[in-house]
């Protein structure tokens, strides 16, 4: 018996609502007046958008009297990245980046301000000037709560223009018909059923999938969906073996502490108090990119150099004084008390790396369109933006705030391309069935009563302590080999995975369960990737090939699933317009 299907037509849905969600949704609703939804998991202003910290990067040059430029920018961003990012799109994000910053003050976005009301800017690791001669100051902040501020605001933008939202809607499957997208399949959280959106355009928004790890910043929600959905259906995803530890999570949780600590002058110490940052970036010292740092720190406690001997150096703020520490950076203040019981006016801050971003994903054109190979052929109707795509910004390793301006810059940029592709459009027909296999999943998940089952929670756990021991800052072809092959194991017992809660109202129990599938996937994808490229750049750091090596590796991975579970690859070229590879100097 066919479950019950709920239809809705719409001209365009977007997949999650986190900042680059909202940002293409408002830019859809204002610019056409189209029928525009919002599917989204959770509530959209607690999407994790609202994590992000230290600030949103621009070459505004409102401090520094020697001022800033986008190519100053571009620069710090194509060599923060290895020399992997596409310089036709970094060109793109660096360019728009001042006039994305003034349009966001203009919707009401309270940064933070200078004496005289300019936009205030602070440091952060790897943005220079006179490419690379020295810090300059391009991080716009509001306090230390710049994503908070930039969900509203686009939520505030996604209201005003009458976007229509489903909140706690699991998306669980893409409706495609040959390279054609035609909707999402969403299940409703509280009710238990499905819901068909047919559309003329869709867009995937959901974030990252860090918690594929154990210790990582992303929130409980960061699960991978959209990329493990669209995989499932043929699209690759590209650069998944490059995956960024940030250098300071708190001590065993995780939880993000700004790299805004260390652009108002907080410095990293070992258990001997010394500065150790400056024996390994001797220019650049605490602020050098995010994969030197982590490594850094990684092999301070290889050496024993921990504090008192355990996994973790201190971030050390004391010099700040309580005035900078409780204006610019007040949430920080509030997590270390909160979490730690400790005051960061005069107590260091205990972290080590903490698995963060994905700089890998669905591939994108710069329109934010879905690619399906390497000669560039668009799926029509299917966009991509944020942490879930892949339109190769970031390269090798994320330079800090180009996350934020990455959601902006390229989720304005998809929903205006929806808004003038939709207006045109024709919605089509749906394929016949297009809810059998995600119901089927769900189904079997929900009513499997084999003794043997497998629990969610145990296959979780299994895959997070794998992936953290094995595919972490370090990597060598063994440990890569025994993650493929737990992973694979994983996956086969997940076949039989099984849940308590049968029943179909809020059944979490059932969301966890296909959000694993999700993780299995994404994780799956990863270890390949990172199995399969035998050389060190940005944050793939293999220490059985740790020379970066441009002659055969100049290149960006496509990963596709196969029917036999295989990881088949494919590469395509890296766009390099004004920067030849060099080495990096910190």
């Amino acid at each position: 018996m066919r479950p019950r299907i709920e239809l809705h037509e719409r001209d365009a849905i977007v997949v999650g609502g986190g900042g680059a969600g909202l940002a293409a949704a408002g830019y859809l609703a204002k610019h056409q007046n189209l029928q525009t939804a919002v599917i989204s998991k959770l509530y959209p202003t607690r999407s994790h958008t609202g994590t992000a910290q230290g600030g949103i990067g621009a070459s505004l040059g409102n401090i520094d009297p020697e001022g800033d430029s986008w190519e100053w920018h571009m620069f710090d961003t194509v060599k923060g990245g290895d020399y992997l990012a596409d310089q036709d799109g970094v060109e793109v994000l660096c360019r728009e980046a001042v006039e994305m910053v003034y349009e966001l003050e203009h919707m009401g976005l309270p940064f933070s301000r200078t004496p005289d009301g300019r936009i205030a800017q602070r440091r952060f690791g790897g943005h220079t000037r006179d490419f690379g001669e020295a810090p300059v100051r391009r991080s716009c902040y509001a306090a230390d709560r710049t994503g908070h501020m930039i969900l509203q605001t686009f939520y505030q933008q996604c209201i005003k223009h009458n976007v229509e939202f489903y909140d706690e809607y699991l998306a669980v499957d893409v409706i495609m018909d040959g390279g054609r997208c035609r909707g999402v399949l969403a299940l409703e959280i509280h009710s238990g059923d499905l819901h068909l959106f047919h559309a003329k355009a869709v867009l995937f928004a959901t974030g990252g999938f860090g918690r594929m790890f154990e210790i990582t910043s992303n929130a409980v929600t960061l699960t991978g969906d959209g990329p493990a959905l669209l995989w499932r259906r043929g699209v690759p995803l590209q650069d998944m073996e490059f995956f960024q530890f940030h250098p300071t999570g708190i001590y065993k949780l995780g939880i993000l502490i700004t790299e805004g600590v260390r652009g108002e002058g907080g410095v990293l110490r070992n258990n001997e108090g010394e500065r150790f940052m400056e024996r390994y970036a001797p220019n650049m010292k605490d602020l050098a990119s995010r994969d030197v740092v982590a490594r850094a720190i990684h092999s301070e406690l290889r050496a024993g150099r921990g504090i008192d001997g355990k996994g973790y150096v201190n971030l050390d703020a004391t010099n700040l004084g309580a005035e900078i520490i409780e204006k610019r950076l007040p949430d920080i203040a509030d997590f270390t008390r909160t979490y730690l019981g400790i005051d960061p006016v005069t107590v260091p801050i205990p972290v080590q790396p903490t698995a963060h971003y994905a700089m890998g994903g669905i591939p994108t054109d710069l329109h934010g369109r879905v690619l399906l190979d390497a000669k560039g052929s668009v799926a029509e109707g299917l966009y991509a933006a944020g942490e879930c795509a892949c339109v190769s910004v970031h390269g090798a390793n994320r330079l800090g705030t180009n996350s934020l301006l990455d959601l902006v810059v390229f989720g304005r940029r998809a929903g205006l391309h929806m808004a003038q592709y939709a207006a045109g459009a024709d919605i089509g027909d749906l394929p016949p069935e297009p809810e059998a296999e995600a119901a089927a999943l769900l189904s079997r998940i929900r009513n499997n009563n084999k003794g043997g089952g497998e629990r969610a929670a145990t296959i979780r756990d299994e895959m997070q302590a794998i992936m953290t021991k094995d595919v972490s800052v370090f990597r060598t072809a063994e440990q890569l080999g025994e993650a493929r092959a737990k992973i694979s194991e994983l996956r086969v017992r997940y076949k039989d995975v099984r849940i308590d809660d049968k029943g179909k109202i809020f059944n979490l129990d059932l969301m966890e369960a296909f959000e694993l599938g999700c993780l299995l996937d994404c994780a799956h994808a990863t270890v390949s990737s990172a199995e399969n490229r035998t050389e060190s750049r940005g944050a793939h750091y293999r220490e059985d090939y740790p020379d970066r090596d441009d002659n055969e590796w100049l290149k960006h991975t496509l990963a596709y699933l196969k029917a036999d579970d295989r990881v088949e690859f494919d590469y395509k070229p890296v766009s390099i317009t004004r920067f030849e590879p060099k080495e990096r100097v910190y």
